[in-house]
């Protein structure tokens, strides 16, 4: 029995020996570097990683998530513009949505002014601001400019806030880091790296007045209006757009022609812009042949507007304007922007083309919002505040005893368009004051938009519709 009872105790022992040498199989790996995948990584690589981070640290608290709530006019079926519409289908009255929308800004200053894009706060009923500590602040619209899509929108903070620095964007050189941060898809301080694509891209129909700064790094909805950075953790520009139909093309608003906008959108809530008055196209190889230029450069004069700061400062037909203010002009689209940045009434130095030599000229600028400015706009060239282009009435309308102006452009999403204006309407009268003309419609406008409001009656083959539109 002992013997039995003492076996039973070996046999025990030695089963338990396998298990307590068995080495036990790890859940998981963790490091101390020494056990790191790549022990040697470049000191260069980890700079710049290191850069990276302490960017992001510093810059993040100034960025700022912006959310608004609009009401958008829902549009009625064409039957709503007959007269006999709302007498069988219920009152008339419009009816609206609600629209959410998210993009985000960047604080400048301590006051508690950001800056977004201006289709992030447009029509917006509320907007309120989000920090990155969390906390949530009603925000007031200050200014905008739709032309270059820029806005100021303002909080009143109890605390003391942090600011973003604006670096000079006229130096940057393509292939340099950019940084974006901002809300994209409701992704909070989303951060993303790249480098500048390209400088001074226009012709992309985004907006009137177009300089990109293209980039690779990551734009997507909810970006918009937050900064791109340069590896100084500066804010080169104010991320705008994607090419929806590519990846890695961003685009950016240069915070240098922010810097003008902003400025005063801030002193007085609107931007004046200078006015040349002429009528211009580029310059071909052939063309600058003919003209006996060495090389095509500059544009070309096709027209001057009589009265305007170019008749009066010897600007003539013909002429290839090469320099302005001591910018040398590149094409069409950066003399639009070089002169919508003049002050109005600065006195500039424009070199010409003429006759086969360079011609120095003086003149004085002027408001584009003066009365020369609208009077002598071509009818139709650009949508007014409410998204529309008017001009004369064909002579066989005159003939008959038709009045007013007709309506020859019409901004998709503007005023107007969401109103239920359309192409080819004739607008009568602005807050029941009859526009013979163009120059009567601008003048009209202008009032109703100090008082906010403006009631357009319009024909429309054989009716006649009023339409009331708010302003701001």
């Amino acid at each position: 029995m002992r013997v039995c009872r003492l076996f039973i105790v070996l046999l025990a022992f030695l089963s338990a020996v396998p298990a307590c040498t068995k080495k036990e199989e790890k859940l998981y790996y963790e490091t101390g570097r020494a056990e790191a995948p790549v022990k040697e990584v470049p000191k260069d690589m980890i700079a710049t990683q290191q850069a990276f981070v302490e960017l992001v640290k510093k810059v993040t608290p100034s960025v700022v998530n912006i959310s608004t709530i609009s009401r958008k006019k829902i549009e009625q079926p064409f039957l709503e513009f007959s007269p006999f519409f709302d007498e069988f289908f219920g009152g008339g009255k419009p009816r609206y949505r609600r629209d959410h929308s998210l993009g985000s800004g960047f604080i400048i200053n301590k006051s508690g002014y950001i800056v977004t894009n201006d289709h992030v706060v447009r029509d917006a009923e509320s907007i309120q601001v989000k920090l990155s500590n969390e906390n949530v602040y009603d925000g007031k619209i200050v200014g905008s400019d739709p032309k270059t899509d820029i806005a100021v929108i303002k909080i009143q903070a109890s605390e003391e806030l942090p600011v973003a620095v604006l670096a000079d964007s006229d130096k940057l050189q393509v292939g340099q880091w950019a940084i974006a941060i901002g809300n994209p898809f409701g992704l909070d301080r989303t951060v993303t790296v790249g480098v500048v694509s390209a400088t001074g891209r226009s012709n992309m129909g985004i907006e009137t007045y177009e300089d990109f700064i293209q980039t690779d790094a990551s734009i997507n909805p909810g970006n918009s209006g937050g900064p791109l950075l340069n590896v100084h953790g500066e804010v080169i520009g104010i991320n705008t757009a994607i090419v929806a139909a590519g990846q890695g093309i961003g685009f950016a608003i240069p915070v240098n022609m922010a810097k003008q906008i902003v400025t005063q959108l801030i002193t007085k809530g609107s931007v004046t812009r200078g006015w040349l008055g002429v009528s211009i196209q580029p310059v071909t190889d052939e063309l600058a042949r003919e003209f006996g230029l060495a090389k095509a450069s500059g544009v070309l004069v096709s027209d001057v507007m009589e009265g305007s700061p170019a008749a009066k400062g010897g600007i003539r037909q013909g002429d290839i304007i090469l320099d302005f203010a001591g910018t040398a002009i590149k094409n069409a689209q950066h003399l639009q922007r070089v002169v919508a940045d003049t002050v109005p009434g600065k006195t500039v130095q424009v070199t010409v083309f003429r006759g086969g030599r360079e011609v120095k000229l003086s003149l004085t600028s002027a408001s584009a919002d003066s009365a020369a400015a609208r009077q002598a706009r071509p009818q139709g060239e650009e949508p007014d505040l409410i998204g529309l282009a008017v001009a004369e009435l064909p002579s066989d309308l005159l003939r008959r005893g038709a009045t007013g102006v007709l309506v020859a452009q019409v901004e998709e999403g503007g005023i107007a368009a969401e109103a239920g204006i359309q192409r080819g309407d004739i607008i009568v009268s602005v807050n029941r004051k009859g526009v013979a003309n163009p120059a009567e419609y601008d003048r009209t406008m202008a009032e109703a938009e100090r008082r906010g409001t403006a009631i357009l009656l319009v024909r429309r083959g054989g009716a006649s519709i009023f339409f009331s539109l708010r302003l701001r």
